[in-house]
């Protein structure tokens, strides 16, 4: 069964930080939302939406705001038939399995419905959709996505399982598997890890797993950001457990904090300039010695809109990773506007972190 998410009321569409909020938790019990749709309050069209949405085999995910939760409520009762009660202090259908506070369930012919109750400042409710699907994630660098697919087919046959393949940023592919009714993900993983010895993460997210090795090995992690601004640091303290492997992130987006913090030589970026696979060379250098961690993680680059010249156009990025032992240091161009390359620069320096150590990671 796919799952549709629908939103309705505004705040859903332009409150950006409660709607990831939202997405974050739905994404963590159901793993994967086939389709979203945003609904404004004053929407007439969508009793006659929900009322198509409701005749297919579908999981639908229903999120409005405590004005609206009873009035849906009495749509979803009109379209099933149905009458509205008072559970647990909150007028919902009849007909709902399931009920906890703000959240309810209800089933009507193939459908599956969870309607929740969610405003500013609140914690979520209970999601009480839960998965029929077995799936999961697997992530593989240095590959091929043509080739992966060859390796990957014959074991998705034997052991009963669909996947698709997603590219994060060039050589990281994200790998999603649903199993058939017989089928065997761990299997499939053991078998799809023998043959990419020192590429596959059997990690859904990267991320976490890299402050769980970390933090197991008793290691650390620091950055010297400049075009990204500090989203590589955002990236890690988004997630519990970061600050057991984040000495910190130094934004150095002058040339001036470039030389006083991170003790880069004013000759480098004179001769150089500050985009440039020496100046990155130096800032993980600098910011390595700062912090004393056991990696760090370099960002410079042109994100846009303006600022290229000719030999370092919009999108140029220069990146470096360095552990104790050694240091690589990369030049990439990245298209999209100027916060699709700042992301990008942040994700293609994570998988470079990940590649400084196999012996670690992998």
């Amino acid at each position: 069964m796919k799952l549709h998410l629908i939103f309705i009321g505004n705040k859903f569409i332009y409150n950006q930080p409660l709607k990831e909020y939202i997405l974050r938790n739905v994404e963590k019990d159901v793993k994967f939302i086939d389709s979203i749709t945003f609904f404004k309050e004053s929407d007439n069209s969508f009793f006659l939406y929900l009322e198509q949405e409701l005749q297919k085999d579908d999981k639908i995910l229903i999120v409005t705001n405590k004005q609206n939760f009873s009035t849906l409520g009495k749509v979803i009762c009109t379209i099933t038939e149905d009458n509205q009660v008072l559970k647990e202090g909150m007028l919902i259908p009849q007909k709902a399995t399931l009920y906890e506070d703000r959240t309810y369930l209800l089933e009507y012919k193939s459908a599956i419905v969870n309607v929740i109750s969610m405003d500013e400042g609140e914690n979520i409710p209970q999601i009480l959709i839960q998965t029929i699907d077995t799936k999961a994630t697997i992530h593989v660098f240095e590959e091929e996505k043509d080739d992966l697919i060859s390796i990957l087919n014959p074991l998705a046959q034997t052991y009963e399982v669909t996947f698709g393949v997603t590219s994060y940023v060039e050589g990281w592919l994200r790998i999603d598997i649903s199993s058939k009714r017989y089928g065997d993900i761990s299997k499939f993983i053991h078998a799809a890890k023998n043959l990419l010895p020192k590429k596959l993460i059997a990690s859904a997210d990267i991320v976490e797993y890299i402050i769980e090795k970390l933090s197991s090995k008793g290691k650390t992690v620091s950055f010297a950001e400049s075009c990204t601004g500090g989203l590589l640091s955002y990236y890690l303290t988004k997630h519990n457990g970061a600050s057991k492997i984040l000495e910190g992130s130094l934004v150095t987006y002058s040339n001036a904090l470039k030389e006083n913090w991170l003790a880069i030589e004013h000759q480098t970026l004179e001769r150089e300039g500050a985009v440039s696979a020496d100046v990155v060379n130096e800032m993980s250098e600098g910011v390595l010695n700062v912090s004393h961690a056991d990696y760090a993680l370099s960002v410079s680059g042109i994100a846009g809109d303006t600022g290229g010249t000719e030999l370092k156009p919009v999108g140029t990025v220069f990146i470096g990773a360095r552990s104790k032992t050694e240091h690589v240091e990369k030049r990439f161009h990245f298209n999209g506007d100027r916060n699709y390359v700042q992301h990008q620069s942040a994700m293609m320096a994570i998988k470079m972190l990940l590649l400084i150590d196999k012996d670690i990671f992998f």
